[in-house]
Order: structure tokens, then C-alpha cells, then sequence
């Protein structure tokens, strides 16, 4: 049997505490599905002092429509399990498709509920902010999803002013096999996928690993390139305040936010 002190022993020294454990506190509510986004996020991240605070939310497979929308009502539930009675910088809601279904505003309503006052992102806000900062209005899109999900991508884009030249879909339903499309598989997509007349080509869907291709793909097709999780957690930290280029994961990135 192990031997114990008689006496617990207190400690002379007080303990000092810092305002925050870190100085940016950012949040995400990721799919229950998800493998993708706190992956990225994680080797995106610049500093130790951005701290990523996540909580998931249920959601069904396959990704249709139908399952997409479903996820709405318990969207605060989830946003509200994130550091309870403390605040965040910023707040994110992982899904392109669910945010372009269910629509920008009624994510961020639902987010504001749960975190009053928190400035929030949706992957489809972020990577139409990133397209405008990057000078594209006319662009490719590749989505992983069936044609009826890839369709309220099209409409969200068309709303907000840009011009689709090409828009490819690899008809896909199940959340969890788009998270294993291989790299190379990513980036041959993406070289078929983007019209010579577009702009800028969007890789859509925070399941996908591309974000850590970007970089790789625009140099092969000589324009900007854009993704979920890229814009996603470019357009969050802008909205914490967090200012400075991140190299290796393309022109985004490597952007001195303004």
C-alpha cells in the first residue's frame, strides 16, 4: 500500500491569476459528424494565445436537405455549451451546407442566442467575405454534395452578386466518406473543376481536407483559391480582432486582414 503525508500541506504561495488563459477565445459548433474543422483549425492556428472552444451538434447522415434543416433548433443548445457564462471573441457554425439551407441569418440568430453580443460566422459568410477580399466576382465552385444540396450553394452565391462560370458536385451524401477524399483526389478535382474565366475557385464543405491543398492548387491553376475551413477561420479571426498573415495555406491566408 502506498504511504500518505498525515498532512496535507498548503502552500505558502498564492496564486496569481491571468485576465483569460488565452487572449483570443474563439468558438465553433461542429457537426456531431465532423472530422475535418478542429483539425484545420488546429494546424491553421498562429499562436498559443487563440484559444478554439468547440461543442457539436447533432446531425444526421446522409447529408441531404431535408437533414440539413433539421439541425436549426438545436443550434443554441449547442452554442451554449461553449465556455457557459463566459464570453468569446467570435463564434462559428461549421457547415457550408447547413448555413447556405437554412440561411446566414437565422445561424447567427441562433448563435446569438446562446452568446448575446458575440460576433458570428458561418463558412458560406466567410468565403463570400474572402472572395470579395480577394477581387473575385465571377468563380468556380466545387462542392462534394448531391446536385439538390449543391443547389442552395449555387442560389446562396447568385444572391449575393456573384457570377458562377462553372459549378461541379461530386454527388456525394454521406458526411463522413467526404472527410476521406484523398488529397490528390482534392486537388484533381480542383483542376477540372475551375472554368479558365473564373476568378477564383471555392472549394465548398468543412468535412473536405482542403484547406491544407489551397496553396497547392493555386499554384498549379494561378488564381486564388477558397475553402470552407479556410475562409471560415479567416473571416473568425478577423471578426476576433486577430490581424496577421498565416503562411501555407494560400493567398487568403497569407492576406493582412483589414
Amino acid at each position: 500500500m502506498p504511504s500518505y503525508p498525515e498532512v496535507i500541506r498548503f502552500s505558502p504561495i498564492k496564486a496569481q491569476l491571468d485576465e483569460r488563459a488565452v487572449r483570443w477565445r474563439l468558438g465553433l459548433v461542429a457537426l456531431a459528424t465532423d472530422h475535418t474543422a478542429e483539425c484545420d483549425f488546429a494546424a491553421m492556428c498562429p499562436s498559443r494565445e487563440i484559444g478554439l472552444y468547440v461543442a457539436r451538434v447533432a446531425n444526421a447522415n446522409p447529408t441531404t436537405v431535408e437533414n440539413l434543416r433539421a439541425m436549426e433548433p438545436r443550434i443554441t443548445e449547442a452554442a451554449a455549451l461553449i465556455l457557459p457564462g463566459e464570453s468569446l471573441d467570435a463564434l462559428a457554425f461549421g457547415c457550408t451546407s447547413g448555413s447556405t439551407v437554412i440561411g446566414d441569418e437565422v445561424v447567427g440568430d441562433a448563435l446569438t442566442r446562446a452568446k448575446p453580443g458575440v460576433a458570428w460566422v458561418t463558412p458560406a459568410s466567410g468565403a463570400r467575405q474572402a472572395l470579395a477580399a480577394l477581387g473575385a466576382h465571377r468563380i468556380s465552385v466545387l462542392t462534394p454534395y448531391t446536385e439538390e444540396v449543391s443547389e442552395s450553394v449555387w442560389n446562396y452565391f447568385c444572391a449575393h452578386g456573384f457570377e458562377i462560370a462553372s459549378f461541379t458536385c461530386l454527388g456525394m451524401e454521406d458526411d463522413t466518406a467526404m472527410a476521406r477524399i484523398t488529397p490528390d483526389s482534392i486537388v484533381a478535382a480542383a483542376l477540372d473543376a475551375c472554368d479558365r474565366s473564373a476568378e477564383a475557385l471555392f472549394i465548398s464543405c468543412t468535412a473536405v481536407r482542403a484547406a491544407g491543398e489551397a496553396e497547392r492548387i493555386e499554384k498549379l491553376l494561378g488564381k486564388p483559391v477558397v475553402t470552407s475551413n479556410q475562409a471560415m477561420y479567416w473571416q473568425l479571426l478577423r471578426a476576433a480582432g486577430y490581424r496577421r498573415p498565416i503562411r501555407g495555406y494560400g493567398r487568403l491566408m497569407a492576406r493582412t486582414a483589414a
